[in-house]
């Protein structure tokens, strides 16, 4: 076990260095193609999944839960271990959670399927787990934002086939050595952005590849978060409560900075806090923005600005004088815009893509009849090109052609991209030596560097132009500390 105990940081910038100039360019095409790894997702030397694949979790709570009951269904997979530095308690919105509630759950299914010998262990720290049971062959990380990148290089580099919720990691360095050490260990991966695998998306991108709405240059997505999912523009708070019993604080903090225990971080609202979550943005870009990078090919931007909503008369317990008086410094925004410009691609065009989160949105099109919703419930996106306009929902759901009777009029093209088998099957048939997952980290990595470079945007409050090749900000030195990783001394890359 590492001592955790230190306060002490310890900078991931060197890790910056070590990271391929070249990886950002491949980017661009890296999206366009679902992998580069070999037919089987494996490289030499890394042993294929046994006719089982033998599957652990890192992280029971809410999405954890959900994974946890999808992956136990599939015949393909036996559930050996689960791991969480919670016990067992109260969990928002899925009641009980923990490492003895998802233990129970396993062994209680495998006693009712009659397959009482394929029990599950639980663990507290996930290095020990991976460390102690070599007859892991895949891991499912559902832990906060801050966790990810050490939890998926620690299973990556020890040969474990590994799909990780999203965003994929916390911070761009983190992305981009999660992505190149997958590659170089060949092993299986897959991104938690579920609707990639649907039907809806890869209509879209067909209608856009057929030129349904001409050349492309003008995107805007949006989303409801955070309304009231997490804290916005709020102070750490001053009293220490009692750690709940069960609760493994130091580890729950793992490589972030320490701080005492307090009920305004978890569960679940962590996702307001610069240190473990990623806001809005991190939350639901990799969803909503799927469908955009999919079809439009995009790789990496070359300038990104935002500007955030400012909280009247600063709802914070000291009247907190911030700096430029917009972006709090320990947690995430009420609202933001954020836009990036990206360059040129092969035959498409430069295109300009629009956020609006925390009840921001764009222009209602003039195409969009009365009465008729902009995107859904959880948001949406509205492609803007030279010979009409293209809108769906969250997760690129339900596409159509603006205003409806060009949608009735419309005529499909043929099916050009393979359909899915599902979003968790695709990971597991790829665990098993078959094809690459459609969303595996040649494709997610750059996917969620984008959105990494936004919320750099949101925290710097500057127009930042972004050199691929450096790995840099050229224009704003300052801005380039949001794109590294911080770890207290015995937790690293």
């Amino acid at each position: 076990m590492m001592n955790i105990k230190s306060n002490k940081h310890v900078s991931a910038a060197g890790a910056t260095s070590s990271l391929s100039r070249r990886g950002f360019i491949r980017g661009g095409a890296a999206l366009a193609a679902f992998s580069a790894l070999s037919a089987r997702g494996q490289a030499p030397g890394v042993s294929p999944a046994n006719e089982k694949v033998n599957m652990a979790f890192i992280g029971v709570g809410w999405q954890g839960k959900y994974n946890l009951e999808v992956f136990l269904q599939d015949p393909d997979v036996r559930v050996v271990a689960v791991c969480d530095v919670y016990e067992e308690g109260p969990y928002v919105g899925r009641g009980i959670a923990g490492r003895e509630f998802g233990r129970k759950m396993v062994n209680d299914y495998y006693e009712h399927k009659g397959r009482p010998e394929d029990g599950c262990a639980a663990y507290v720290d996930f290095r020990q787990m991976l460390e102690e049971r070599p007859d892991i062959d895949a891991v499912v990380i559902t832990a906060p934002d801050h966790i990810h990148a050490t939890a998926a290089l620690a299973a990556i580099r020890k040969g474990k086939h590994v799909f990780c919720e999203k965003p994929l990691a916390h911070s761009l360095v983190e992305v981009r050595t999660m992505t190149e050490a997958a590659r170089a260990a060949g092993v299986a991966t897959q991104m938690g952005n579920w609707g990639h695998a649907k039907e809806d998306i890869r209509q879209l991108c067909e209608w856009i590849w057929d030129g349904a709405i001409g050349s492309v240059k003008e995107v805007h997505a949006w989303t409801n978060r955070p309304g009231g999912w997490w804290p916005y523009g709020i102070d750490r708070p001053e009293d220490e409560p009692p750690v709940p019993a069960g609760l493994d604080w130091d580890l729950w903090l793992g490589p972030a900075a320490h701080r005492p225990y307090h009920p305004a971080y978890l569960p679940f609202i962590w996702r307001g806090w610069w240190d473990f979550g990623s806001g809005a943005l991190g939350d639901m870009g990799c969803h909503i923005l799927d469908p955009v990078v999919w079809s439009l090919r995009l790789g990496s931007p070359d300038t990104v600005e935002a500007s955030s909503v400012k909280l009247p008369s600063r709802a914070t317990p000291h009247d907190t004088e911030l700096p430029k008086g917009r972006v709090h410094p320990e947690t995430t925004t009420a609202g933001a815009l954020v836009r990036w410009h990206f360059p040129a691609r092969e035959s498409l065009p430069p295109v300009d893509v629009a956020w609006y989160d925390g009840g921001l949105m764009p222009l209602r099109p003039d195409e969009l009849e009365p009465g008729r919703k902009m995107g859904d419930n959880d948001g949406g996106v509205l492609f803007v090109g030279d010979k009409g306009k293209l809108m769906c929902g969250c997760y690129g759901s339900n596409p159509e052609l603006l205003p409806a009777s060009r949608m009735e009029a419309y005529i499909k093209p043929p099916q050009t991209l393979p359909r899915s088998i599902g979003h968790y099957k695709e990971w597991v048939r790829a665990c098993k030596g078959g094809e690459p997952a459609c969303a595996n980290f040649n494709y997610s990595g750059p996917l969620t560097e984008i959105i990494q470079l936004g919320i750099a945007a949101i925290r710097s409050e500057m127009k930042l132009h972004w050199d691929p090749q450096a790995i840099k900000f050229t224009n704003a030195p300052e801005a380039n500390g949001f794109l590294n990783s911080f770890f207290r001394e015995g937790w690293s890359l």
